[in-house]
């Protein structure tokens, strides 16, 4: 095991795990600590918008740093999940993913310092998310985006000096809780106690009374996501540029008051080079990719789309894929169904079963698409990855 690659390490590892022991990874961080730096750190927590927001903080931050006069940097890491293509994009820092070479070195300490027995034990999410502590120990700031919790998280082990909260939706109901009420709990005990915590726009009123009561037993310092008319007009003409849905306008605000609590300066202008890979992204002019998965995003596409868009789609077997399917509807000409390569796939009879529901034509997908149409990739990580594979698209 000691003598592994870590591409060879991590394909030992499964994804996924029935029981996980939580404070396995509190004690492996005791071990790492001793040994690393801690940057400033922001803890992006939330159901949707996690990856976009926590990029868009990283972005901005890295560009006003890079246009300053010469000697004056901020170093940045952001570590988000799942990739679409390569791990390397779950590790970005300074404008760009983490080369092999920075993953391996950094495993390399990471295996020395925990052992093998700890290294061998711990989760593949929970083992990668040490590794990226160690890639941005001598960063200024580093951005860590939760997985599916917040409370028991792999990056809630570390100390942050500010959390977002991204909306909260109903998901993962067998890990977080059945109401809205209990998952948005479960995510928001992750705030750190004497901290700060950032509030963005959320689609249950619930989520906000829920933050408001834990930061107030933690003596935490409370922001609600304020919408400044200049700003949001400003970001208004970046989108239109960039074809961004209003619900990535959203991210941005959050993303800038973020950067305004944390007293790290930024220009807006800065998001004019930034590339949102998956987020709705116009992959050509009639091609569209997002990764989201659920009805709540669902919801905040649909309003973008384009009428009579073919829908390029697959789930997962614990999403809601027929509230998605009603939800995208009203846009949706007929459904392609790609295969996907996930053993969390739902089968092809159920989302057969879920658009006879609906009432949506459906066919599966045959990797032929024509210009005068648009389509949508919708589904999850691994749709959207199906779907480049297909197209032979390299990361």
């Amino acid at each position: 095991m000691k003598d592994l690659t870590f591409a060879e390490f991590l394909d030992k590892k499964p994804l996924y795990y029935k029981k996980i022991d939580h404070e396995r990874v509190h004690v492996a961080y005791r071990m790492l600590k001793p040994h690393i730096d801690r940057p400033k750190t922001v803890h992006v927590v939330g159901t949707n918008g996690k990856g976009s927001t926590g990029r868009m903080i990283s972005h901005l931050a890295y560009q006003e740093a890079g246009s300053r006069e010469q000697g004056a940097s901020l170093s940045v890491g952001h570590f988000s999940s799942p990739h679409i293509l390569k791990f390397n994009e779950r590790i970005w820092m300074n404008g760009s993913d983490a080369s092999d070479e920075v993953l391996e070195a950094a495993h390399q300490k990471l295996f020395a310092i925990l052992g093998e027995k700890m290294s061998h034990a711990l989760s593949y999410f929970e083992y990668t998310t040490l590794l990226a502590f160690v890639v941005f120990e001598n960063c200024d700031l580093m951005v860590l985006e939760a997985g599916l919790g917040g409370e028991f998280d792999a990056t809630n082990v570390c100390d942050k000096e500010l959390s977002v909260i991204t909306p909260i939706g109903i998901d993962h109901q067998a890990f977080l809780g059945d109401s809205i009420e209990e998952i948005a709990a479960t995510k928001i005990r992750s705030i750190q106690s004497g901290g700060k915590v950032l509030i963005a726009p959320q689609p249950y009123e619930e989520v906000v009374e829920v933050a408001a009561q834990i930061a107030e037993k933690k003596g935490v310092e409370f922001f609600l996501s304020k919408q400044k008319v200049e700003t949001r007009e400003q970001l208004e003409y970046v989108a239109f540029e960039k074809s961004w849905s209003s619900y990535l306008v959203d991210n941005a605000m959050v993303a800038l008051q973020a950067l305004d609590i944390l007293n790290i300066p930024y220009d807006i202008e800065a998001f004019r080079t930034l590339e949102l890979f998956g987020r709705f992204y116009p992959l050509t002019k009639n091609i569209r990719i997002d990764v989201g998965h659920n009805p709540l995003a669902a919801k905040a596409i649909v309003g973008a789309m384009e009428p009579d868009t073919v829908l390029i789609y697959n789930s997962l077997d614990d999403k809601d894929y027929e509230e998605v399917l009603r939800t995208l509807k009203p846009k949706v000409k007929r459904v392609e169904i790609i295969r996907i390569d996930s053993q969390r796939a739902t089968t092809v009879k159920d989302i057969e079963a879920a658009l006879e529901k609906v009432g949506l034509p459906y066919s599966d997908f045959q990797n032929s698409m024509e210009d005068d149409q648009h389509y949508l990739v919708f589904g999850s990580f691994y749709t959207v990855e199906a779907f480049l594979k297909k197209l032979k698209v390299k990361s």
